[in-house]
């Protein structure tokens, strides 16, 4: 018996749709990925030298606590709201704007109530704004 062999293919396994697709996908992951270039800024705050200053007999002092709350010459406000210490403020001044405007805040407090603080004095018109520090040691 004689039997015929079959011709066989050779198998071969074709790698050019596999290349594209890893192609499309790396350039898709590139395109998609966003890149953020993140600074570190390292601050050296100053402290302040000198001598103490006398304070004046009639002035505007806001103290601020780590919370957020206002007191005001020594009477703890209602609010955190622009417009209580606004009213506050006016209320105490009587309309002087020449007096000295003090802001004395917590090393905690949010930057927010300090900025509420110079932005309502602002406002007002006072011009004679400073904040205390702590003296260096």
């Amino acid at each position: 018996m004689n039997f015929k062999r079959q011709n066989r293919e050779e198998l071969s396994l074709n790698l050019t749709p596999l290349i594209d697709i890893v192609f499309l996908l790396l350039i898709f992951f590139m395109v998609s990925t966003t890149f953020t270039k993140e600074n570190h800024l390292s601050i050296n705050l100053p402290e302040a030298e000198g001598e103490v200053a006398d304070a004046p007999n009639q002035i505007v002092e806001v103290v601020i606590d780590r919370h957020g709350q206002y007191s005001l010459n020594g009477q703890a406000l209602i609010s955190n709201k622009l417009l209580t210490l606004k009213q506050a403020i006016e209320k105490v001044s009587k309309g002087d704007r020449n007096m000295p405007f003090i802001i004395t805040a917590d090393a905690a407090t949010p930057h927010e109530s300090v900025v509420r603080a110079m932005d309502a004095a602002g406002q007002l018109g006072f011009s004679r704004l400073s904040i205390t520090s702590k003296k260096a040691q």
